[in-house]
């Protein structure tokens, strides 16, 4: 535990979902102060948002927990459908995209929402965190948390990462603009089941939508059951025949509900997640807004700088409402193809964001996602890897670049002909000078989330 005049200083996060064990991880391998507050009593242990999507594999890359990911999850099945006819149809939600030495994993990765909380909750502790669950937070003063226990807490800052409901949201009087329809309901559930192939995920249409859909779960025996208006008195009576119930699990009536607020910074209190805006699940953006939400605020904070937090709202809200936008547009519509590059994050980018700094003409300009690429038996990625920033130096001599930092790492992208050294990337096959467009030295200025800070000649 820290001492009141450190935790003063400090962040307190409200909720232990995805999004705010995201930031609770961000800041303690900064090791920036901090207490994370869950008012249940434990985990989360639903399946709800299922997918993650390339970018945010890549954000777990960079936090060391993909390869657990990886191992528990899996690409999404075919679609199979159980046509009124009595004929079958097995089509994709989306593409399957190749691996490219810029994007090694271009595809989504379906893993329930509970192990996805589990696997982050794991390198949280790992780190020397914890989470503090059933502790309820009452009231909200300046930066000041009461807890349904009566202990307040005294912080530096406050993050509320609680959700749709979050009573941080409502305790700022932050008005959540948009539209819930009470009409749209639909029962989400994880059941166990026998007499039903694994292999795909099962839809039976109706209509321009469907009545019953049952997805297998990787890592698990159970499947996510979606039905549009049942309850969970009616899972039975919706199974065709020859398929049995075994199990109930996880339950939850989703309404459509598409809202979000139009501030993310209230002083030194701040909405990430859910909390700032929620989305339909058509398109899988939800949870992965958030965690990059948290990606993004987190290194800020570290800082301690208002004016570099002032950039968390400047370069995340107009994410939200484009993300707002194409899965509002996605649940509208009765097409189930999910081709949008949107939707992968991948070409997300803060070019016109207050954090541009100078640029050069080129596929990678500042702003952007910074692109890896093999260089010999290391990646761009790795370089990248860790809480600093870095300067990818293409082709500049070691003696012309700054020594390292704790906050500033520099890595050197050379040619295989040119004189390496320690600090040397070697790009055997050209991949990371074609992905960044380089043909003369160059200097790619990396911030500690990915995104390029400013390209300059050396």
């Amino acid at each position: 535990m820290f001492s009141e005049s450190e935790f003063n200083e400090s962040v307190a996060i409200v909720g232990a979902g995805p999004t705010g064990l995201t930031l609770a991880i961000e800041l303690q391998r900064r090791g920036v102060p901090h207490r994370i507050f869950e008012a249940s009593p434990g985990p989360f242990e639903g399946s709800r948002g299922k997918g993650l999507q390339p970018r945010t594999l890549e954000v777990l890359d960079d936090l060391g927990v993909l390869d657990r990911f990886l191992a528990h999850g899996s690409e999404y099945p075919a679609m199979l459908a159980h046509l009124p006819d009595g004929e079958r149809r097995v089509w994709r939600m989306g593409d399957l995209h190749p691996p490219t030495p810029e994007v090694p994993r271009p595809n989504s990765l379906m893993v329930p929402q509970w192990r996805t909380g589990q696997l982050l909750l794991e390198r949280l502790v790992e780190l020397g965190g914890r989470v503090e669950f059933g502790a309820a937070v009452t009231g909200l003063q300046d930066t000041t948390i009461t807890l349904g226990t009566g202990e307040q807490v005294h912080a530096g800052y406050v993050v509320g990462c609680d959700g749709g409901r979050s009573t941080i949201r409502k305790l700022l009087g932050a008005t959540f603009e948009g539209e819930t329809y009470e009409s749209e309901r639909m029962l989400i559930a994880d059941v166990r089941l026998t007499g039903l192939d694994r292999d795909y995920w099962h839809v039976w249409p109706v209509g321009q939508g469907f009545r019953l859909s049952l997805c297998p779960l990787p890592g698990t025996d159970d499947y996510q059951l979606t039905a549009p208006g049942a309850t969970v008195g009616e899972i039975e009576s919706l199974l065709p025949p020859g398929v049995t119930l075994t199990h109930v699990g996880w339950t939850s009536e989703y309404r459509a509900n598409m809202r979000m607020v139009s501030r993310f910074r209230f002083g030194n209190v701040f909405l990430a997640g859910d909390a700032a805006h929620v989305h339909s699940p058509a398109g899988g953006q939800g949870l992965n807004t958030g965690i990059q939400d948290a990606y993004n605020l987190g290194w800020k904070l570290a800082t301690g700088s208002s004016e570099l937090l002032d950039t968390y709202q400047a370069e995340r809200l107009p994410v939200a409402v484009g993300v707002l936008g194409v899965s509002t547009a996605l649940h509208r519509s009765p097409s189930t193809d999910r081709n949008d590059p949107r939707l992968r994050q991948l070409s997300l980018s803060y070019r016109d964001g207050p954090l541009a700094g100078p640029t050069l003409p080129g596929p990678v300009q500042s702003g952007d996602r910074a692109p890896d690429a093999p260089c010999g038996t290391l990646r761009i990625f790795d370089a990248l890897r860790g809480p600093h920033a870095t300067l990818l130096a293409f082709d500049v001599p070691d003696a012309a670049l700054p020594a390292d930092t704790p906050d500033l790492h520099v890595r050197r992208v050379v040619q295989p002909d040119a004189p390496a050294g320690p600090r040397a990337l070697v790009d055997l096959s050209g991949h990371a000078h074609r992905a960044y467009g380089v043909q003369d030295p160059t200097l790619f200025h990396v911030r500690p989330d990915g995104y390029v800070r400013s390209v300059a000649r050396p």
